[in-house]
């Protein structure tokens, strides 16, 4: 049954409008037209919408709606501009584990998984999770969405090459490496802090925003407590940030730098401004700065005697999952019940 076109209301509306049942939907709204034959048209293109399952009725919650209700009650905007733009006013009933891949492969064609579920899974389920019941539902996330686990860590003597090696190019760097080894916080939560975040009497360091979107309470133990008492600009500089570093091009030369001179290798020579050299091959060339964060992780582990639940307890770690990573460093005591194998003596 085609949509009844209805002509204005003398004194309640200027435009035509349209009302009836196709193929199910039931409609009643205007057209925004004052004249006729673009009316038509316009009924027209609602019954094609409906035929291909396209239209939304009026209040009905669109893609867009449920963006701007998200926004407003603080949901993050920066990885939502591309979606919006693919979606726009898509109803929510429409969006499915179907559309959210295709979504996905023609945003990030040629991009990885983890970048995937970054910039589009995760983004969409948040949106959709705000929208309530009936439009929530468990999204499957794409093959390899976690990306590569890499948790290379240092050895104690290869973590003291380095920053030996640090402390011939720059010493308040060398300060900045260790801080990161012992500690395991995130580099930016490192650069973010300030001197009076500090209490070296009290071995104390307090991070008011972490990753895990608490705040933490660090132990500095005796050899950072060390290393900060002869910072070379000193700690009593107030709401100065402890480190003058920036993340960026010229950090990451300073550490490839102290790398390969740890290594006995000459200082690599700086390139132009968006170029980048191809990393040379050597013992420690997998090291960047997340490195000493599982260092810290392993050490704790190794030498600190550390669970999973005691790491999650340092606060650095927000789950025992994530933690779990370090556990395989230590042999369990399933393991060392290698001892009672059978083996020939040695003469």
């Amino acid at each position: 049954m085609p949509i009844k076109l209805i002509p204005p209301r003398a004194g309640k509306t200027p435009y035509w409008s349209g009302r009836g049942t196709y193929l199910g939907r039931r409609v009643d709204r205007s057209t925004k037209a004052r004249e006729r034959k673009l009316a038509v048209k316009v009924i027209k293109q609602w019954e094609r919408e409906i035929e291909r399952g396209e239209f939304a009725v009026a209040a009905e919650p669109t893609f867009a709606s449920a963006l701007v209700s998200y926004l407003k009650a603080g949901g993050a905007p920066r990885p939502t501009s591309k979606l919006l733009e693919h979606f726009k006013t898509t109803p929510l009933r429409q969006i499915n584990q179907a559309a959210i891949d295709a979504c996905a492969l023609a945003l990030f064609p040629d991009h990885t998984a983890a970048t995937r579920n970054r910039e589009v899974y995760t983004p969409i389920s948040a949106i959709l999770k705000h929208a309530g019941e009936g439009f929530d539902f468990k999204i499957r996330r794409p093959k390899g969405s976690r990306g590569k686990v890499v948790t290379d860590w240092l050895w104690p003597e290869q973590a003291f090459r380095v920053f030996d090696a640090a402390k011939t190019l720059d010493a308040e760097f060398a300060i900045f490496l260790h801080y990161l080894c012992y500690t395991g916080c995130r580099i930016s939560e490192a650069l973010r802090l300030n001197c009076n975040e500090v209490r070296l009497q009290e071995e104390f360091a307090f991070h008011r925003t972490t990753k895990n979107g608490d705040p933490r309470a660090v132990y500095l133990p005796p050899v950072l407590v060390a290393q900060l008492a002869n910072h070379p600009r000193g700690m009593e500089r107030g709401t100065q940030r402890v480190f003058r570093f920036h993340q960026g091009g010229s950090l990451r030369y300073l550490l490839l730098s102290a790398c390969m001179i740890a290594c006995g290798l000459p200082k690599p020579k700086r390139v132009k401004k968006g170029k980048t050299p191809p990393k040379p091959k050597f013992e420690l060339d997998f090291v960047n700065f997340h490195t000493f964060c599982h260092t810290y992780g392993t050490w704790m582990r190794r030498y600190g005697g550390r669970d999973t639940k005691g790491l999650v307890g340092t606060g650095r770690w927000k789950s025992e999952q994530s933690a779990s990573r370090y556990a395989h460093v230590v042999p369990g005591e399933d393991a060392m019940k290698a001892i009672l194998l059978p083996a020939r003596k040695i003469i």
